[in-house]
């Protein structure tokens, strides 16, 4: 089971989010979003990367993209963004049935929900909880049509332990989770996640898959 450590900087507890977007990049644990679970059919693999790290009461993620192509039409919370140019977090405590998945486009539009399976289950957040998830996307928010060539990407988006069920005084000792780039509706589809899946179709919806995310 692959393993990343969310360490903790106090730093982020107070300041905003375009400078902690500047701070991850020398602090926090990095990894590549690299693994293509269906090759065959989706070959495709933008350059993704990640970096993880808290403060007392959030986590923050930060992503790295390039690729060779960029979408971004939803600009509502709540839209189906996995058809733009997506990266997104799935997690769930270790003793819980359901998990999350947080969904973000390149301009920082969110769909979530909590949820049992992909179509079991299913509880959406509601705009005014999305709200309290902070985005800072490096190309604004500005919705486009899909343009060709190359392009690089970052996304910082700042969730809070109280809209993932967790009490920021008592965290657990480690959440299961991944990390995953997508793209569905584009000229360039594509499914690449942090941990391995191995289901014979693409599905990011798949919890035993998660790997570990220590909290230190």
């Amino acid at each position: 089971m692959k393993q990343i450590k969310i360490l903790y900087n106090d730093v982020l507890n107070d300041i905003e989010l375009e400078s902690a977007s500047e701070l991850m990049d020398g602090f926090g644990h990095r990894d590549l979003v690299e693994n293509l679970n269906w090759k065959e059919t989706y070959p495709y693999r933008p350059i993704t990367l990640f970096n993880i790290a808290r403060s007392n009461n959030s986590i923050f993620i930060k992503y790295s993209v390039r690729g060779s192509m960029l979408r971004a039409i939803y600009s509502n919370d709540l839209e189906p963004v996995n058809e733009d140019s997506c990266v997104e977090f799935f997690c769930k405590l270790p003793d819980s049935d359901n998990y999350m998945n947080f969904e973000f486009n390149c301009i920082g539009t969110c769909n979530a929900s909590k949820r049992k399976s992909k179509t079991e289950g299913v509880v959406r957040y509601t705009l005014d909880e999305l709200s309290q998830i902070k985005r800072y996307p490096s190309i604004g928010r500005r919705a486009f049509n899909e343009m060709e060539g190359m392009f690089e990407w970052e996304l910082t988006v700042k969730i809070p332990f109280t809209l993932m069920g967790i009490d920021p005084n008592n965290l657990p000792k480690k959440l299961l989770g991944n990390f995953y780039k997508c793209a569905d509706g584009t000229d360039s589809p594509h499914y690449v996640s942090w941990s391995p899946i191995k289901t014979k179709k693409p599905n990011f919806h798949c919890p035993e898959f998660f790997g570990e995310l220590i909290f230190e």
